[in-house]
Order: C-alpha cells, then structure tokens, then sequence
C-alpha cells in the first residue's frame, strides 16, 4: 500500500509576494519523483500574500470581524490550491478538497486541499485530513526553516529548537487562532494534533531538504509531538 504524505503547503511559499511559479514547479518536480516510488501526496495550501491583500484592502473600508477576515483568507486559499492543482497535471485530483474531515479517497497521486471554515488555518485542516486518511504525520512547509524560542528576527540569540512535545509548544504560542497569525502551527491545529496524537514536521523551503525527510534520512527542522 502507498505511504500517504500530508504537506501543509505554507502561502508565504506559494505567494510570498506574487505568485512564485519557480517554487512551485520545482516542488512539483519532487512530488513527481516520489509518486514514482508509490507514495501519494494530499497537500494543503496556505493563503501567503494574496490572503493578506485581501484582508487589508477590504478592510479599508470598514472594521472586519475576525471570521470575515478568516472568510477572505480561505478564499484565497482556494486559488492557491487550483495553482498548485495546475502543476502536476493529471496527477492529481479534480476536486480541490474542501472538507478535510468528510471521507476522502485517492482517484489520483496527489489530493490537493484549501481551506475550510473559520477559527483556524490550514495547519488545522492538514491535521483533520490527516485524521481522515489515517495519517500520523503532517509536513509542515514554510518561509520558517525551525521552531525558535524567540522571534529569530527580532533576537540574534534566538535558539532554534529540533524537539519538542505540543504541551511545551502550546505554551509558547498561546490557545487562541486569530485571522493572519503567524504562528509555525497555528493553536487550535496543534491542540487536535496533541489529542489525536499526530506528529508535525516543521521545515522551510529548502527542497533538499523535503527530499531529505522523505528519504528517512537527516534533515534540518523542529519535529513537535
């Protein structure tokens, strides 16, 4: 039976600023290398830049509520995912998952997902889908390489740390989401991840080093469970 890989696909990769077309078809390249093997793929994809352009343009119009901004938010994810949809072809899936917790089956190599409902990112969604196809394990792919102690861009003596258990990371992070928060793992994820007992992999965007981790071998990144 194929190993199912779960990758939650930051936005701040797929559109930092516009739309990184470069990134993406090389992260489509490795994905492709690994279906060879007979693995398959779900990947979640963040909202990025285009979320945030969306919030803060409609907002200048008048104060949003949290779960209008959150709405705006996975809007965008939507045209994210279609993008990366676009990169593997026939490969993946027509549908773009929408309910990470409804049953989900493989027609294809690769099931790409967006966002869902409110009060959470898609690090919560990677984590229901996990769930749904029995999964363990969710690679978490973003513009962060580790989980720090501190803020690595405010504090030059910010410590990065590669282990840690989600009760320590709930603590640095707080329990509250809140729409545009720009946590490693957003809180309400890494609660059902503690109490369904799955494992997040936090690592940047270094696509060695995905190759890396999918090879069992040492790569660079923080491992919460």
């Amino acid at each position: 039976m194929p190993k199912i890989i779960i990758i939650s696909l930051g936005g701040s990769l797929i559109c930092p600023d516009n739309f990184d077309f470069n990134f993406l078809k090389r992260f489509g390249q490795v994905i492709e290398k690994y279906i060879k093997k007979g693995h398959k793929f779900a990947i979640i994809c963040g909202g990025g830049r285009l979320a945030r352009n969306f919030q803060q343009i409609a907002s200048e119009n008048r104060k949003l509520s949290n779960k209008e901004l959150d709405w705006l938010g996975i809007y965008a994810t939507k045209i994210n995912a279609h993008l990366v949809k676009s990169v593997f072809g026939n490969n993946a899936d027509n549908n773009i998952v929408s309910n990470p917790s409804s049953k989900i089956r493989f027609k294809k190599d690769v099931i790409v997902a967006a966002g869902w409902l409110p009060g959470w990112s898609t690090d919560y969604d990677a984590v229901l889908l996990a769930k749904s196809l029995k999964v363990k394990e969710v690679i978490n792919m973003s513009n962060v390489d580790y989980l720090y102690d501190k803020d690595p861009k405010k504090y030059k003596g910010a410590k990065k740390i590669e282990k840690t258990s989600w009760q320590a990371y709930s603590k640095m992070v707080g329990q509250k989401w809140k729409a545009g928060m720009n946590a490693p793992f957003d809180p309400i994820a890494s609660k059902e991840a503690k109490k369904s007992k799955i494992k997040a992999i936090i690592i940047g965007n270094d696509l060695n080093n995905l190759k890396h981790l999918l090879d069992g071998v040492r790569f660079k990144g923080t491992t919460i469970q």
